[in-house]
């Protein structure tokens, strides 16, 4: 069975009323439940988690090593900030990782411009609101499919 490891960094704990206008109104329920009926349908199991800590993440993916078959991370403002949580996902080896933004970080302020994340990331999906999250795991099931 596919094991999936989704991780959505500080502040997103907060979303359908933090910058609706930037992040949209789903919560971050709302984003897990659209995720887990996704996963359903591949039969997939899910494990969701947000952490507001660097260091909670950084646990989360040492202790994925081996464990899972793929990983979707939404760092937040770690993103532009974490060589941890870069150094961290590198430990994945081979392990597909999709990185995943509700906005655009490119078409924002010019500290967002630079992502940690992406040079250890297999597909970078930004700008498509919380559908964003289910397109990763649409990614995954063809990078598991061999495409």
């Amino acid at each position: 069975m596919i094991r999936v490891l989704i991780l959505s960094g500080p502040n997103l704990n907060l979303l359908g009323t933090r910058e609706p206008e930037i992040y949209g109104y789903d919560t971050l329920a709302d984003i897990e439940r659209m995720c887990r009926d996704r996963a359903e349908i591949y039969g997939w199991i899910v494990d969701f988690r947000q952490s507001n800590h660097e260091g909670e993440l950084v646990t989360w993916i040492q202790e994925s090593i081996g464990e899972i078959d793929g990983l979707i991370v939404n760092a937040a403002a770690y993103t532009h900030t974490s060589i941890a949580l870069h150094d961290a996902l590198k430990m994945l080896g081979d392990t597909p990782i999709i990185e995943v933004h509700i906005s655009d970080p490119e078409k924002r302020e010019s500290f967002r411009h630079t992502s940690y994340i992406t040079p250890v990331a297999a597909e970078v999906i930004k700008g498509y609101g919380s559908k964003g999250y289910v397109m990763a795991l649409e990614r995954l099931s063809v990078l598991f499919a061999g495409g």
